[in-house]
Parts: structure tokens; C-alpha cells; sequence
């Protein structure tokens, strides 16, 4: 199966939830995401076919605040659609990069990508067992769902942070969010999942502390 062409043509472009400066391909109902996990016995959970209220509040916060991110070398980990990534480069990052273990993620971050007309460097790798990367600033949206993810992703962003590179979360409160390492930078209503027309809830962006 032709994967772009799925995408492009299943997925539709549409503005994002309370950040309709940028596109993405979304699922709907009649997307046929099952055609996929038919087709690949290693397809995972598609987190990248919609947006999250962590990635929401991130991506609005760094678009109101572009010197958040102004002439930075910029990494989206853990980066699903794009979204955060697409809003660092359309606020002036220097460079931006996104990382994603999933292979899906990674091709839909070049579609949509694209289609904002920004560069982005998709990665399709897991760099929480890496050393830090050469980057200013690690961007992370909605990473904390799973205790076991959380804990990894903890650990390598304060490897990070002890490297001198700066560190900003969005997300929803979820359970397991490390608050007590956390500083509340502003909070964002939000869609969570990408449901426009379900009820909003709470998301913060959040500052990594030492």
C-alpha cells in the first residue's frame, strides 16, 4: 500500500483544533485506518491521525510566543502528526527537527509538513536511550499517557536539561506527569484527541526544572 497516497487521500487537510494557522492530515470515521492494520501486522496505535491536548497547547503557546523558539535549534520528540514541529518553524526557528518511533508518524510528519510549507527533519527513531542531541531546545507534547513511556522520557529529558538544553511540555494533566519537576508556564483550553466538537479540558505548557 502506497502510504502517502492513503494519507493525502483518506486523511483530509484540516485545520488543527484551536490552532487553525496549521493543517494536518486527520482521521474521520470513514478514514479506514483498519486498512493499514490489515495491511501491516506491526501498525500500532495512530496517534499521529490526530492531534492531542498536550501537542495543542505547546503548538498555540510557541505561535503566540515565537521568541519561545526564535533562531533555535528545535527538537518535537515524540512528535505523532508534526504539529509541534510545524508551529516551532513557522515561528522562526533556526532548525527543527522531529522524532517518532513510529514509522507512520514519521511519514505523516513529511505530509504534513509539506503542506505548511515548512522543513522539518523527521526522524524515525527512539532517542530517550540516546545522549542528548545538539539542539537549543527539546519541544514535548503529550508524552506522559503511559507510566513506563513517562518514566523513560523523564530520564532523558534530564539528561537534557543538566546538558544545558531547554525544555517545554504541553500536556493535560495527565496521571503520570512529573509536576513536582514542572513549572506552569500558561495553560490552553483544548480539544483533546483532535475532537472538535467534543468538551474542552486544561492543558498547561510546563517548564522542566533542575
Amino acid at each position: 500500500m502506497d502510504l502517502e497516497a492513503f494519507i493525502q487521500d483518506r486523511l483530509p487537510l484540516e485545520p488543527a483544533p484551536g490552532v487553525p494557522e496549521i493543517r494536518l492530515h486527520r482521521a474521520g470515521p470513514r478514514s479506514g485506518l483498519m486498512r493499514l492494520a490489515d495491511a501491516d501486522p506491526d501498525f500500532g496505535s495512530p496517534y499521529w491521525a490526530r492531534p492531542w491536548g498536550g501537542g495543542l497547547a505547546l503548538a498555540r503557546h510557541v505561535l503566540d510566543h515565537p521568541e519561545v523558539v526564535a533562531g533555535k535549534r528545535v527538537l518535537d520528540l515524540g512528535a505523532g502528526s508534526g504539529l509541534v514541529a510545524i508551529a516551532a518553524a513557522l515561528a522562526g526557528a533556526g532548525e527543527v527537527s522531529a522524532a517518532d518511533v513510529d514509522p507512520y508518524a514519521v511519514r505523516a510528519t513529511r505530509l504534513n509538513a509539506a503542506a505548511n510549507g515548512v522543513a522539518v527533519e523527521a526522524i524515525h527513531d527512539d532517542l530517550t536511550a540516546a545522549e542528548p542531541p545538539d539542539v537549543d531546545l527539546i519541544l514535548v507534547g503529550d508524552l506522559f499517557y503511559d507510566p513506563d513511556l513517562a518514566a523513560r522520557v523523564s530520564g532523558f529529558l534530564a539528561r537534557c536539561l543538566a546538558s544545558g538544553i531547554e525544555v517545554l511540555i504541553g500536556d493535560p494533566w495527565r496521571t503520570a506527569l512529573p509536576t513536582d519537576r514542572l513549572g506552569v508556564v500558561a495553560e490552553y483550553p483544548v480539544a483533546d484527541y483532535g475532537d472538535p466538537d467534543g468538551a474542552t479540558r486544561a492543558a498547561a505548557v510546563f517548564a522542566l526544572k533542575a
